[in-house]
């Protein structure tokens, strides 16, 4: 594990592999250690970089309330981590709330990116890009906020097996091997910053302002709100892909790792 400072903290880092830089962004309950399963195809081709966001693993946070646990910040933090890499411009790739952010730094910073793959990023559509947009949280996030909740309380496990369940469906928490598990435990506090991000939903004007090449990547069997997002985003991303990954789900790079990093290298290598 290596750091850089960004933004007056120590961002942490795992770096393998040799190549044009290609910078991993994990998303909600993860850290560097997300994207294992893909490092070893993935660094064969690039020097992978993978980070932990502000407040993950390896730091301890107890989820206090705290003015640098945002969404803003955790974009803030990956544009200067960027801006510190060499050569640029470098390829982002960013999961679920990781997405987000990537999306973020590409309409912001397009200029520090050669390439971008977003793999089912999470957030809200607003009324410029779903008819059926209702301000307030997402159903989603309502049980998001109630797994927190469960957490704060001091039941670790039962916050994350709701968590999971809302996401993958019943059952989806007992299913988990044991290392996954202690992943998410690992990152559990970082639930109830969370549900303080207040992150704007994705707008039209926002997608349209992305001009770089951008891949998006979804599971076939995700269910939910993420495969509606990802492809009314990809409508509005000039030249976007769109790659879907048989049998699989939102932990898509976990359970189908040659598949994904097929769609991967085959983008990038273009």
């Amino acid at each position: 594990m290596q750091t850089i400072a960004v933004n007056g903290y120590d961002m942490p880092y795992l770096e393998v592999g040799q190549g044009d830089p290609l910078v991993c962004v994990h998303g909600t309950l993860g850290d560097f250690r997300t994207w294992f399963s893909v490092l070893g195809p993935l660094s064969k081709h690039h020097r992978v970089i993978s980070v932990s966001l502000r407040h993950f693993f390896p730091e301890h946070w107890d989820g206090a309330v705290t003015d640098d646990y945002r969404m803003a910040q955790h974009v803030a933090d990956v544009v200067a981590f960027i801006e510190e890499i060499n050569p640029k411009p470098v390829d982002l790739m960013g999961h679920s709330r990781g997405g987000h952010i990537c999306f973020r730094v590409a309409e912001r910073r397009g200029d520090l990116l050669r390439k971008l793959v977003l793999a089912e990023p999470g957030g809200e559509l607003d009324e410029s890009l779903d008819p059926d947009f209702r301000p307030g949280p997402s159903p989603l996030a309502a049980r998001f906020a109630a797994s927190a909740e469960k957490i704060t309380a001091g039941d670790i496990d039962g916050g994350l097996e709701y968590f999971m369940d809302a996401l993958e469906g019943p059952g989806a928490w007992k299913r988990l091997p044991a290392t996954p598990k202690q992943l998410l435990r690992d990152n559990a506090t970082t639930l109830i910053g969370q549900v303080r991000d207040q992150r704007a939903p994705f707008a039209k004007r926002d997608a349209e302002a992305i001009r770089t090449p951008t891949l998006f990547i979804g599971g076939a069997n995700t269910k939910g709100l993420l495969p509606k997002v990802l492809h009314v985003l990809a409508a509005h991303v000039e030249g976007s892909e769109i790659a879907m990954i048989p049998g699989a789900t939102h932990p898509m790079f976990g359970q189908k790792p040659q598949d994904y990093c097929e769609v991967v290298l085959d983008f990038l290598a273009r």
